[in-house]
Parts: structure tokens; C-alpha cells; sequence
């Protein structure tokens, strides 16, 4: 199963830790996790379900463009790291 993590920032509303999927692709993987912890969804993906302007996603720490992430294929072996950019000044 592929492991995702998330930002330590996100983790208040994500799953603590490295969370094992099952999915063909990334989109769906990310679906399955938004089902258990809804408040997710909202700071990854906007209201069409495209990735947020301040988050990137590595997948085997490679980053993924911003178009066409959700049908990345996804293996055994994957790790995933979901990331969201902090500003201020």
C-alpha cells in the first residue's frame, strides 16, 4: 500500500502519521482519506477538486505539477508527502 503523509501543519484535521492506502491512483487514494477526515479536503483542493495554489504534493520526492496530479498511478511501494506552503511576513 502506498503511505501518505501530510504537512505537520495539516495535521490537526489529517490522520497522524503515515496513512496506508490502497488506490490505483492518487486522486483516489486522497478521496479515501478525505472520506475519514473531511475538514482535509477543504485545504487541499478547491470546490472542483483541483489542487489548492499553496499545496504541492511529492510522490517519492518527486514533486507533481499542479495539473493532472489526481491521476498519477500509485504503487506498493509509494510514499506521498502532501505539503502546504505557510506565508506571512
Amino acid at each position: 500500500m502506498a503511505r501518505i503523509s501530510f504537512t505537520a501543519h495539516l495535521r490537526k484535521i489529517a490522520p497522524a502519521g503515515a496513512t496506508q492506502v490502497q488506490a490505483p491512483t492518487l486522486g483516489r487514494a486522497l478521496s479515501e482519506i478525505f472520506a475519514r477526515a473531511p475538514k482535509l479536503k477543504g485545504y487541499v483542493v478547491d470546490e472542483q477538486d483541483r489542487l489548492r495554489r499553496h499545496v504541492v504534493i511529492f510522490v517519492n520526492g518527486m514533486r507533481l505539477a499542479p495539473v493532472g496530479w489526481a491521476d498519477v498511478a500509485l504503487h506498493d511501494d509509494d510514499d506521498v508527502y502532501v505539503m502546504q506552503a505557510l506565508s506571512g511576513g
